[in-house]
């Protein structure tokens, strides 16, 4: 029996970026994974010339954390940024819409009505409120009206994070509007406040993904040096020996056990639960009541004469009320020229999730065709697609619905009666590429203070990062 410094069980982003950053401290750390190959959910795929995701389509980053994080880990020369553009659309009365970004442009679109734009501007006279159970769309309608609500936040809430936003937390989902209410009063204000802030600190907003694809991430972790990445081990025994870990997996060649001084938990919640059913029947049962929502990609490659729409964005979001079981499409083509054959156009589109979790339980030829039912009108597309590439994950993403976030505190204080024990996955703390990695360079720096102190029985733990999920 082997004995290491840390054991991360799961081999996906959230646990490779741990692993990652604790060998940069010098620590003896093993990944354990029960695929062959690391990545979790991200993994890009490569059909007839088309390169596609399975998850995470690009990493969004404002943090200079994150820029760091991308530096340290050699990654730089491969980063693949997002083609210039700023158009995005949602779809409005049976047709695209463009929606701006930027403050002027938003107030003087056509999505709104009149009496919508009156009711944004009147946001900054709005008094502070609400609770921690605050919901999506009772924060959003408080500030900024239902119409905002409806025709922007509802999509960007169902489309990107699969969640509803009547049952989604504001403060877990919507971390960064919340915090801007609370500390200056206003949304308006705190994003006036912090554009000024970044002008000064040259942190700007970037997107990108690498040359060859999302998986270009998580496979040069997994390499780095340091790390000792072990595919094919499906853990199935947690035991606490003293003031060690005791681990086991069952591999092809058998059963395999190490004991470790921390272990770090990055695998879905229900997983978790099973093993630590054992040491804590309440914690078990806190990360069991976590939901999922069942996510179902269809991946479309077309010849682009096929096509009239100019493509000239990131793609669209829909209403609830849109009459289209899509929650959205996003133009990947339009955004990295490595993702189609040159004259080809590749439309990933997004279903079921909260909004629409009968799609999970669809065939295929009803998904193709539920898609294309969507697809024609909107941007004009005569032909069938040439390539289809179909994912589906039955428990795609965690739901931040419901009292989340005092279970999520209710889950920091069960953790600090398991020393040694950390968990560092996507149902805490956020869903995005980004969240992770800031997550992960949390947990990692904590858990190197508590290694070098390790004789002491008191331990703390990372806490929750406040910000947008994306």
């Amino acid at each position: 029996m082997s004995e290491i410094d840390v054991l991360v069980i799961g081999g996906g982003v959230s646990g490779l970026s741990v692993a990652q950053r604790l060998t940069l401290k010098g620590a003896c750390v093993e990944v354990w994974e029960k695929e062959i190959q690391p990545g979790g959910k991200i993994r890009s795929d490569s059909h007839d010339g088309y390169l596609t995701e399975r998850a995470a389509a690009m990493l969004l980053n404002f943090r200079p954390e994150v820029n760091r994080f991308i530096t340290e880990a050699g990654l730089n020369s491969c980063k693949k940024p997002r083609a210039d553009t700023s158009h995005r659309y949602v779809v409005n009365n049976g047709q695209l819409v463009e929606l701006p970004m930027q403050l002027g442009p938003l107030l003087a679109s056509n999505v709104w009505s009149t009496r919508g734009k009156l009711r944004m501007m009147l946001e900054p006279l709005i008094r502070k409120g609400g609770s921690e159970d605050e919901t999506v769309s009772q924060f959003i309608t408080r500030r900024l009206g239902r119409e905002v609500l409806d025709k922007a936040m509802g999509p960007y809430v169902a489309g990107l994070l699969a969640s509803d936003p009547d049952q989604a937390n504001a403060r877990s989902v919507l971390p960064h509007l919340v915090a801007l209410e609370k500390r200056f009063g206003s949304i308006a204000m705190g994003v006036f406040v912090h554009r000024v802030l970044k002008r000064k600190t040259g942190t700007q907003t970037e997107a990108f993904s690498f040359d060859n694809g999302m998986a270009t991430l998580v496979k040069s972790l997994a390499c780095s040096h340091g790390v000792c990445f072990r595919g094919g081990r499906t853990v199935t025994d947690l035991s606490r020996i003293g003031n060690r870990w005791q681990v086991t997996a069952i591999t092809s060649a058998g059963e395999r056990t190490v004991t470790a001084k921390q272990v770090v938990m990055s695998v879905p919640a229900y997983t978790a639960a099973s093993l630590l059913r054992g040491h804590s029947t309440e914690l078990a049962q806190l990360l069991s009541d976590i939901e999922y929502a069942s996510v179902v990609l269809v991946h479309t490659g077309f010849d682009r004469n096929t096509i009239k729409h100019p493509l000239d964005g990131n793609g669209f979001l829909t209403q609830g009320n849109n009459g289209t079981s899509l929650n959205g499409c996003m133009w990947m083509s339009s955004l990295f020229s490595n993702h189609a054959p040159s004259g080809k156009a590749l439309l990933s589109n997004y279903l079921g999730g909260a909004r629409h979790p009968e799609a999970a339980t669809w065939g295929d030829n009803r998904l193709i065709s539920e898609t294309m039912k969507t697809l024609r009108p909107l941007l004009g597309i005569h032909g069938e697609p040439e390539m289809v590439h179909m994912i589906r994950h039955q428990r795609g993403l965690p739901l931040y619905h419901g009292d989340y976030y005092r279970r999520m505190r209710q889950l920091e204080r069960l953790l600090t009666q398991l020393p040694g024990l950390y968990v560092e996955a996507n149902y805490r703390g956020g869903v995005s590429v980004r969240d992770r990695l800031i997550c992960a360079m949390r947990s990692a720096e904590q858990i190197r203070r508590n290694i070098q102190s390790s004789s002491s029985t008191t331990y703390s733990l990372p806490k929750l990062i406040l910000e947008p999920q994306s």
